[in-house]
């Protein structure tokens, strides 16, 4: 005999059978902190993780996974965003991003005035030619080809990357002091668009550096115009970050304005005491360009030494030409009478960090090529003139010419103060502003900054759990999902159904930042598991060895 059920019945059983079977994931993380990268306040739940997704969320205590982590104690929360990377080399050299992926970092950011390509065949030999310790071959030529053989190279992190305004302008206008001509313009803009369709992030740029300090507001508009149509974003060293700060901010807020474009300050700060009042005419400034409409952000790092060369400290048109012309010209006496006099000058006309610092015992030497000067690594620039009987201003010079190089150089500059505040700022983001170094190997054979190894962790450790400058979750959110939207990247930056695997899981009792200005090379302690696109990188604190790391493309971009 027939029996005819009714179809709602079957659908009902089908759904009991289903719902009565537990679900299996590859990853499952159980009884963790969960913060979502939203700023809401943290729960306690389960994260289920298949291939390189987030599978789940929620209460899984029914559920099994192939690896299980017990997240007891433990926060889980959206692998953190490096606003402003330098690891550009160091992943070539060892792919294991080991400074920052102990900390958690899951993407780095790069483009800072300077990006990898596009790369004329008279700037590929430059670049090979000018490598420290670190030695590679200059394969690519566009900015996507870099990234693309990072990945099949293999590195840990996703990377992604703005395209560089200076590297446009080398490309076609060289080191000269001079407005690019209409063909000039026209072949930059064209750069810029193949740039935002390979997938690039926006425009950087880093304009208190020659030659990046000869390009005018306009020619900052007209590039940025075609990122605007890529709804691409402007990121910028800002052409000052002392006694013209508030000035240079008014460039940038007009570059967004009239490229119609969102825009970012890199490394926001107040350079010089004299300088440390402008903090609110900063803020009231960025809040009333937001108030209007237009999105303007800003990312930092957490310390009062900020880190660059000594090209810092000398006037823009003793570098015009490039490295060889610069290094000529400081050997002529002539030349030299008149950058000493400039170097010793209160001026408004261009950035001097030295002037900043107040004092050569706050410039610390730390990143030499030549290795017959490596043994001053870590000295001030004071102890050096000292010992060579000159004047700090003729040291930097002398050293300019001696190592090949404008010297790695770290500026004592800012207010403890300031750093707090600007940390709880409602629209600041993150970046360390180094490299992602192994404390080992070729990376030893130079200094660095500490905040190439304990940027974010100092944020999580200092100022969250100690200081409680701010808490947990908003710091959290600064880290991810404030990034993530600023740069519009999809499918990262949130711990979501649906998005990638991009998931760490640290101490908050334990999270801390080791390294010193003494001793550098030092990894941050208390993150205990990374994952990336669904790969497990770190493991009780131990990198795996695992290279899972991607391209993340901007909006425009126009691949597959």
């Amino acid at each position: 005999m027939r029996i005819n059920l009714p179809v709602s019945f079957i659908l009902i059983s089908l759904l009991l059978v289903n719902c009565s079977k537990p679900q299996k994931f590859d990853v499952l993380i159980k009884n963790g902190r969960i913060m979502d990268g939203s700023g809401n306040p943290s729960y306690f739940g389960d994260l289920g993780i298949n291939a390189d997704t987030i599978a789940a969320m929620g209460d899984l205590s029914n559920a099994t996974g192939n690896m299980e982590i017990d997240a007891s104690n433990l926060v889980v929360a959206p692998g953190f965003i490096n606003m402003l990377s330098w690891a550009v080399e160091s992943l070539i050299e060892d792919g294991r991003s080991m400074g920052d992926i102990k900390q958690g970092v899951t993407l780095e950011v790069f483009g800072e005035g300077v990006s990898m390509g596009p790369l004329s065949e008279e700037m590929r030999q430059q670049d090979q030619e000018s490598q420290g310790d670190i030695k590679y071959d200059v394969s690519w030529t566009t900015l996507n080809e870099y990234l693309e053989f990072l990945t099949s190279k293999g590195i840990s992190p996703n990377v992604a990357s703005f395209v560089g305004a200076t590297t446009l302008r080398v490309h076609t206008v060289g080191y000269e002091d001079r407005e690019p001509a209409p063909q000039e313009m026209d072949s930059m803009k064209l750069m810029v668009k193949q740039a935002m369709e390979e997938g690039a992030l926006g425009v950087g740029s880093s304009l208190i550096y020659a030659p990046a300090f000869y390009s005018s507001t306009e020619e900052l508009i007209e590039l940025c115009k075609v990122a605007a149509a890529y709804d691409g974003m402007y990121i910028s060293h800002l052409r000052s970050e002392g006694s013209r700060l508030l000035e240079s901010l008014d460039e940038l807020i007009q570059i967004a304005h009239e490229a119609g474009i969102r825009a970012e300050v890199y490394h926001l700060k107040q350079s010089g005491k004299e300088n440390w009042d402008k903090f609110d005419a900063v803020v009231a400034k960025v809040d009333s360009a937001r108030s209007k409409g237009l999105s303007i952000t800003a990312d930092m790092y957490n310390y009062v030494a900020g880190a660059t060369g000594l090209d810092a400290s000398m006037p823009p048109w003793v570098q015009e030409g490039g490295y060889e012309k610069w290094a000529e010209r400081l050997q002529d006496p002539t030349i030299r009478k008149k950058v000493m006099q400039e170097m010793t000058t209160p001026t408004d006309e261009w950035e001097s960090l030295m002037q900043a610092a107040g004092d050569p015992s706050k410039i610390l030497l730390v990143g030499f090529k030549n290795d017959s000067l490596k043994y001053l690594t870590g000295k001030t620039l004071k102890e050096v003139a000292e010992m060579r009987n000159l004047s700090p201003e003729e040291t930097a010079m002398d050293l300019v010419v001696q190592d090949g190089s404008r010297v790695g150089t770290i500026y004592f500059l800012m207010s403890e103060e300031n750093v707090k505040k600007q940390i709880a700022l409602p629209w600041m983001s993150f970046g360390s502003d180094g490299q992602s170094m192994a404390a080992e190997g070729v990376f030893l054979k130079s200094s660095t900054h500490p905040r190439a190894y304990g940027n974010f962790s100092r944020l999580l450790g200092k100022y969250v759990r100690d200081e409680k400058v701010i808490p947990l979750e908003e710091a959290i959110h600064k880290l991810t999902t404030l990034p993530a939207t600023n740069l519009k990247i999809k499918k990262r930056g949130a711990l979501a159904q649906g998005n990638y695997a991009d998931v760490v899981l640290f101490d908050p009792e334990e999270i801390q930042d080791q390294a010193t200005f003494e001793k550098p090379h030092q990894y941050a302690t208390g993150m205990v598991h990374v994952f990336v696109n669904g790969t497990q990188v770190l493991k009780d604190g131990e990198h795996t060895g695992a290279f899972p790391g991607r391209v993340v493309h901007g909006p425009g971009y126009q691949g597959d």
